[in-house]
């Protein structure tokens, strides 16, 4: 009774504009994830596409959402508005959806997932912004907190969707894509009625900037760099969720219930978050990314030897906590390994570097898959985990190193 009281006490008060932009990222999110949970199916099944396609239309809409996050948030900082771009990003994913059940073929299916990350990237530095400007300073935690509670609501009620959809429409899966359109276009209505945009403060008028110059890269110490290396190598290891709906689809999984791996997936996540957060305050955050590491290792290697739907399951529950363990470390590490005058300059860089891996991992993921089968994939995930887990434990015995010398 007292947790549920202290729980109100977190999102009473909160602003109006908070909820609705929680709202809008769960409806988006049931309709993105209910789109994302049958499409491997789609594009193997129903178009007959090679894994090396589905590696290039996961990875390369990725890296496209993951880059453009640095610049959008750029754009909106020059313009001093957040609403246009946010509605310009949502709109841009909630029109690509109509594009999934029409699509006859991988072109076209690529289109529509590009554009739909193409949003998202547009879409969420601005989002970010403006929960922190709409809600009081001593509110902002709870004021992220609702709206991450939210958005992972609709991270698993998706899937979910498209488990009693399929049934209902007895496995049609053209039928079910349509029926992600709805919660997108409610998102864009809410988004549009419902949120008001705080006014500018006249003192904020300086322009945002990122400078990716060559004086700004000689200035960044070597453990950025590392940071940087090893970032890169634990997203090698963390291709694109769509080779946990393929795996499972191998092992034996009906189609109609493929969409389960994600919502085991994000109960997994969601789960682990908190109690991570509390690991990584009591403990530091260099020890809670090595026990998402070990996680990651874990989950690629029963993976690689699952035969039936349930070994599926257990890795793709280790998989949720390996994401739960991790998230926002690696952001972390390069706040604190950058120098303060340069930190705009890590960030972008971190960002590009970690976009392009995603690219490269996942068209890697559908090669080693085409040509290995499934074991290759995940067994060379788990190898590019455990090299990155190797870097981080090198880079932090050298900073202890250096900080003994020193002494």
């Amino acid at each position: 009774m007292e947790a549920g009281k202290g729980a109100h006490r977190r999102y009473a008060g909160l602003p109006s504009g908070i909820w609705v932009l929680g709202f809008v990222s769960m409806l988006m999110d049931i309709s993105s994830e209910l789109v994302l949970s049958l499409l491997p199916v789609v594009m193997t099944t129903v178009l007959g596409a090679s894994m090396v396609s589905v590696g290039l239309v996961e990875g390369f809409s990725e890296a496209t959402a993951s880059i453009l996050k640095v610049f959008s948030g750029v754009w909106s900082d020059r313009m001093r508005r957040r609403k246009p771009l946010a509605l310009l990003g949502y709109g841009m994913s909630a029109l690509s959806k109509p594009l999934f059940p029409l699509s006859g073929s991988v072109g076209v299916l690529f289109f529509a997932r590009f554009s739909d990350r193409v949003g998202k990237g547009i879409r969420d530095a601005p989002r970010d912004a403006l929960i922190a400007e709409l809600a009081p300073a001593e509110r902002r935690g709870a004021a992220y907190g609702l709206r991450q509670a939210l958005d992972s609501a609709g991270a698993f009620l998706g899937p979910l969707g498209a488990v009693a959809l399929m049934a209902l429409f007895s496995n049609h899966i053209r039928t079910v894509l349509w029926a992600a359109t709805l919660p997108a276009m409610l998102c864009i209505l809410l988004l549009g009625a419902g949120l008001k945009e705080p006014p500018r403060k006249d003192e904020a008028k300086e322009a945002g900037t990122i400078a990716f110059g060559m004086a700004g890269l000689s200035g960044l110490p070597v453990s950025y760099w590392l940071v940087v290396l090893i970032g890169a190598l634990f997203t090698m290891a963390r291709f694109s969720d769509a080779f946990l709906v393929l795996k499972a689809l191998a092992s034996g999984l009906p189609a109609g219930q493929v969409p389960l791996v994600l919502v085991v997936m994000n109960l997994a996540y969601s789960g682990i978050s908190y109690p991570a957060g509390l690991m990584a305050d009591r403990f530091g955050g260099r020890l809670q990314l090595i026990a998402g590491i070990v996680m990651l290792v874990c989950a690629n290697l029963v993976l690689a030897s699952a035969r039936g739907p349930v070994a599926v399951m257990v890795g793709v529950v280790l998989w949720g906590v390996h994401l739960g363990l991790t998230q926002g470390i690696l952001s972390k590490l390069v706040a604190d390994s950058a120098p303060t005058a340069l930190l705009a300059t890590g960030f972008g860089i971190f960002n590009l570097v970690l976009g392009i891996a995603v690219l490269v991992s996942s068209l890697m993921a559908g090669m080693l898959w085409q040509v290995f089968g499934p074991p290759g994939t995940f067994l060379a995930g788990a190898l590019f985990a455990a090299v990155s887990g190797a870097g981080m434990l090198a880079q932090w015995c050298g900073a202890a190193i250096a900080r003994s010398g020193h002494s």
